[in-house]
């Protein structure tokens, strides 16, 4: 089970938010490729990076301190956040990153994520973010009236290489991740589900591997890991 991460860009900077509120973001670090170097140091392979900002405008809001990230690290970077184009999802990859995250286009222009599942594959995971069992969109500004389930069963042979499962009445606020409505979405999917939304311990980690059997293939870490609840060395043996 693979570890990730986070890190959520506002204004340039590394921010998280409680339960998705612009209005309630900490600034962790003014520099995001140096928190980029942290995070490889501690020994993680992989970095989750949400561009708040454009998810909000439809559009790349953060592009130089996403790509300050790039090079700054020798890691694979995924990368979700007002990526609404076909334009947008090819000019991310081709300045190195290695997935895009596709969350309001997959509700609002599904064949976006179709055709760029086919032209880059192994390259595009959905991300469903869900309040109350419906999809949030528009950086969890509006709520749709479409069960996240649905959403990705959508997306079942589209040949996307994850789907990224948040919970967003957790996000922020270390209420603990759901974990059985993400171990139940990934039994039916058929497809990886990375976790995310509320991890507050180690024993988040350790639930969570232990529905590795079902399709959850990771988990998303934000406040746990600036907070210091959660030891980077501890998760990364407890994920292994």
């Amino acid at each position: 089970m693979i570890l990730y991460p986070a890190i959520d860009l506002k204004g340039g900077q590394c921010v998280r938010l409680k339960l998705g509120d612009m209005g309630q973001a900490t600034v962790y670090n003014p520099d995001p490729a140096a928190q980029a170097r942290a995070f490889a140091t501690s020994g993680f392979e992989w970095i989750h990076v949400v561009d708040l900002d454009g998810a909000f405008a439809g559009k790349p809001q953060n592009a130089d301190a996403v790509a300050s990230i790039i090079a700054a690290v020798d890691l694979p970077v995924q990368l979700g956040g007002g990526i609404r184009d076909l334009k947008t999802v090819e000019a991310w990859l081709s300045r190195g990153l290695r997935r895009v995250i596709l969350g309001t286009a997959a509700v609002k222009n599904p064949a976006l994520v179709r055709e760029a599942a086919a032209r880059f594959p192994g390259q595009v995971a959905v991300g469903i973010d869900a309040r109350d069992g419906f999809v949030a969109v528009e950086g969890w500004a509006e709520v749709s009236s479409l069960p996240a389930r649905e959403l990705a069963l959508r997306f079942r042979d589209a040949g996307v290489a994850a789907v990224i499962f948040t919970d967003v009445g957790r996000d922020g606020v270390l209420a603990g991740v759901n974990v059985e409505a993400t171990a139940d979405l990934a039994k039916d999917l058929g497809i990886p589900v990375i976790a995310s939304g509320g991890l507050a311990s180690i024993d988040d980690v350790h639930r969570l591997k232990a529905r590795e059997k079902d399709g959850i293939s990771g988990v998303i870490i934000g406040r746990a890991l600036y907070d210091g609840r959660v030891d980077p060395a501890s998760a990364l043996k407890a994920a292994a």
